[in-house]
């Protein structure tokens, strides 16, 4: 059969004009991304306008105390910091999303479907939380009620998504600066005119008054802020869209690629710091300000009530919880909407469309929601943040020393369907231990000593497993083929992926080269979304093992 002759079925089409919008489940072409390296960092860090850091900071120092809870956040930013940069690097780099890159760099074709599950599973709490916090604005400002409140927070995001990161990327410049004057106020405010509210902070032991220092309640406190570190999954959505790197432009692109992506978490790192500061303060002022402490609207509310007449105050906290939550929970559901398709999409081999998990992930959250998740949230997040750091470490840990030192794993990225196997044991194995056996250890399997260590029984492992089963697998498991079968380079002259565009048989559309591989039995090319879709095998190139 000649490729004139191939007629892509309905599925195929569908899903091939819907992907080219925002390039889901494939490599994001150089002809797309038209943004400058400044729209993609401010838009990827408009994605972290969320008040959830507010209320966690509040929490862990609440629970632990000042000391206890500054020293939990920086073991939290210094973590994410380091496993962030490999991954962000390799998003911005090859334009791939997290879930391709993890993909090669240890999981497998299917291996990395896990991790999809993990991810998505991050953008539906965070989305609840996030709407909680919004619900709560509404409640207090407009007298909405609070299972109300849960639903517009959650149907007002469905319109916003649809259309991808073009009108995400808009959202996100325009509504930043008045986002940060909202934020950065009540706390510049503070620091002014109620100076003493500072040595009241470093003082401050907790609500049980014995939050003395020491390593468990440190490492307790990090493990409920290192739930964040699937965050950088949601930076690396809007990385994948930076432009290439040259000669020219490389300090703007290595600046934004630092700031927009692990550097996300020096941002975050203030928030949960201003949280427990402004949590502190209502808990020393206001009237049974200790159980509103936690709740990012009134942390702000209070604050603009000092400042300002209380209708002017009430007005911009819910303003300011507005606009957060809109500005977060775009990405949340974006995000969200993309891992539960990929994963649908390459187990069942069809592709239902990128809205239809769009609506699961906000139906999953709202359910979360009018549960009342924040009176389980700490418990919530620190059994989540182990899973988180079992994928992300993994990954981080092939790319650094599989990949760069040991030269075991296949230095460029590597996604498409028939290059790779379908598990590789190096990553996916080492996730299964490292996430197992850390949330054992959090429940108390192992003791009560070992108990508040879990994240770091969940980094550690994730750390070191992957370099030991690639040495004791001698990399094998990597890749199933070298050679994908067309003869044009991969790369230009400035290591970017190639701009060289081809014709996929199947659905007659053109991809760049990166996107593209050698058809099995016809004498063309196909897409990597096609060969996603492929449910008979026909398209995919055999194993040259």
């Amino acid at each position: 059969m000649t490729p004139e002759h191939v007629s892509p079925d309905a599925d195929v089409r569908a899903a091939t004009h819907e992907t080219l919008e925002d390039y889901t489940l494939r490599f994001a072409p150089r002809s797309y991304r038209k943004w400058s390296t400044g729209v993609v960092a401010v838009s990827a860090l408009g994605g972290i306008a969320y008040l959830a850091d507010f209320a966690i900071g509040a929490n862990i120092g609440i629970s632990y105390g000042t000391t206890n809870a500054l020293w939990g956040i920086g073991v939290f930013a210094v973590v994410v910091f380091l496993t962030g940069f490999p991954l962000a690097y390799y998003a911005a780099r090859y334009n791939i999303d997290l879930d391709l890159i993890t993909r090669g760099s240890g999981f497998g074709y299917y291996g990395s479907v896990v991790t999809n599950v993990i991810f998505a599973t991050f953008t539906f709490i965070f989305f609840a939380l996030e709407g909680s916090i919004m619900a709560q604005g509404l409640n207090l400002g407009l007298h909405i009620p609070l299972w109300l409140g849960y639903a517009l927070s959650t149907v007002i995001i469905f319109p916003l998504v649809i259309y991808g990161m073009k009108v995400l990327s808009t959202l996100q410049v325009w509504t930043t600066p008045l986002w940060l004057v909202l934020m950065v106020l009540p706390f510049a405010y503070l620091l002014v005119s109620h100076p003493e509210s500072i040595d009241a902070f470093f003082s401050y032991r907790g609500e049980d008054g014995n939050g003395a220092t020491n390593l468990g309640s440190i490492m307790l406190a990090a493990g409920v802020c290192l739930s964040l570190i699937a965050q950088i999954a949601e930076q690396i959505d809007y990385l994948r869209f930076m432009p290439p790197r040259t000669p020219e432009n490389s300090r703007k692109w290595w600046t934004a690629m630092i700031l927009a992506g692990p550097g996300w978490v020096i941002f975050g790192a203030l928030k949960q710091a201003i949280g427990l500061f402004l949590a502190v303060y209502i808990i020393a002022t206001v009237a049974d300000g200790a159980a509103v402490a936690n709740q990012p609207v009134h942390q702000f509310l209070e604050i603009y009530r000092d400042i300002m007449p209380g209708w002017i105050a009430m007005t911009l906290a819910v303003i300011l919880v507005v606009i957060s939550q809109i500005k977060i929970n775009v990405t949340n559901a974006y995000s969200g909407s993309l891992a539960w398709t990929n994963s649908y999409t390459r187990i069942t081999k069809h592709y239902p469309g990128r809205l239809v998990f769009l609506g699961v992930n906000l139906a999953i959250a709202l359910i979360l929601m009018e549960a009342n998740m924040f009176d389980f949230l700490n418990t919530i997040l620190g059994f989540y943040a182990n899973c988180g750091m079992a994928w992300v470490v993994v990954v981080a840990s092939d790319i650094v020393f599989n990949k760069y030192l040991l030269k075991l794993s296949p230095l460029k990225p590597e996604f498409r369907r028939g290059m790779l196997y379908d598990i590789n044991p190096v990553g996916f194995g080492s996730m299964i231990i490292a996430a197992g056996v850390s949330i054992v250890v959090f429940f108390g399997g192992l003791g009560e000593t070992i108990r508040p260590y879990s994240p770091l029984v969940a980094i550690g492992l994730a750390l070191i497993l992957p370099p030991i089963i690639a040495i004791a697998t001698k990399g094998k498991y990597y890749l199933r083929r070298t050679d994908d079968g067309i003869d044009l380079p991969m790369y230009d002259e400035h290591g970017n992926p190639s701009g060289e565009v081809l014709t996929c048989h199947v659905c007659r559309q053109q991809y760049e080269r990166p996107d593209m591989a050698a058809c099995q039995t016809h004498d063309a090319h196909v897409c990597s979304l096609c060969l996603s879709t492929d449910k008979v095998a026909d398209h995919v190139l055999p194993s040259q093992v």
